[in-house]
């Protein structure tokens, strides 16, 4: 049989205890569920209207290397990664 002791505290200690047995728990669980963040992947056209152009300007891009496209088949589609590291800050 377990035997359960009783400790005295204030409402506010316990209150502290218990605020604090949570938060390790919560953070504990949390870095273990953090979920692995999946590749995104766009299509042609979504790149397009990113960005505002035409199909025609996104077929040059990827000519010029600005853009690397990868496909399935006859499906072209980029990595969002990829779309957000070939953009350069502009010094004004």
């Amino acid at each position: 049989m377990e035997q359960i002791n009783l400790l005295q505290y204030t409402s506010q200690e316990l209150k502290e205890v218990i605020q604090n047995a949570i938060t390790d728990s919560m953070a504990t669980l949390q870095s273990k569920l953090q979920p692995k963040k999946a590749d995104e992947y766009l299509t042609r056209q979504e790149v397009a209207d990113l960005f505002k152009v035409d199909l025609s300007t996104i077929h040059n891009w990827c000519k010029q290397g600005k853009l690397k496209p990868y496909g399935i088949g006859s499906r072209v589609y980029f990595l969002r990664a990829d779309i957000d590291n070939c953009l350069i800050p502009l010094n004004n």
